[in-house]
């Protein structure tokens, strides 16, 4: 990704509990509510950014509290099915802070977003510093706990960086711990805190506490 990237400074916020999006990683959606298909009207005429922000506990159910960071993404392909519905492709580029909701007219959320903390998103990915073998170790010894199947020889070819990005969206991680993995500040800091949560997760299946 390049540095002279434009990124909005009014982003329209698609709030999804237990999601996240990384800079540089896809995230498919079925968009169906009234309000989103709207939104998505709109940002195909404006510039194509969505900002992905994960809801938290509270707030009205119609307008539930966000979390303080999410990611933006970019609309890179979409379809429309004979129901009304928009299948799309986001492009993560940057995560955000959220600043503040602005007042809008819109039926959707608009925010103020900060990307400054997050300048190196814009940068190609570096890998991390750890071992691939140790993180394959406790995903499999978590995937086996779980029962749960993955296409080992794909984890064991991918670049770390992108193993531990695609993990970070797509393994049944809690949303509290994916919020987590999402504002790790680098690669390595994401790998190292991947592999204690799995470590935790799999003393928990060892014990039974872990439903």
């Amino acid at each position: 990704m390049s540095q002279d990237i434009s990124l909005p400074d009014r982003l329209p916020l698609f709030p999804l509990g237990g999601a996240i999006l990384l800079p540089g990683e896809i995230l498919p959606l079925n968009v169906f509510e009234p309000r989103y298909l709207n939104m998505l009207d709109d940002v195909r005429r404006d510039g194509g950014h969505i900002g992905i922000i994960q809801t938290r506990p509270g707030g009205d159910p119609q307008c539930p509290d966000l979390a303080r960071v999410g990611g933006v993404g970019r609309l890179k392909q979409w379809q429309e099915t004979e129901d009304g519905r928009y299948l799309i492709t986001l492009v993560g580029v940057s995560r955000f802070r959220l600043v503040r909701e602005l007042d809008a007219t819109t039926p959707y959320r608009v925010a103020e977003p900060d990307y400054t903390p997050f300048s190196d998103d814009l940068l190609p990915r570096h890998e991390p510093s750890g071992e691939r073998e140790r993180l394959l170790q406790l995903l499999q010894a978590w995937f086996q706990a779980e029962h749960l199947t993955a296409d080992w020889r794909s984890l064991r070819d991918a670049p770390m960086a992108v193993l531990v990005d695609q993990l970070s969206m797509s393994a049944p991680f809690p949303s509290g711990d994916r919020q987590a993995l999402l504002e790790a500040p680098d690669a390595t800091s994401r790998l190292e805190l991947m592999q204690s949560l799995l470590a935790a997760r799999i003393a928990g299946s060892a014990d039974g506490s872990l439903q």
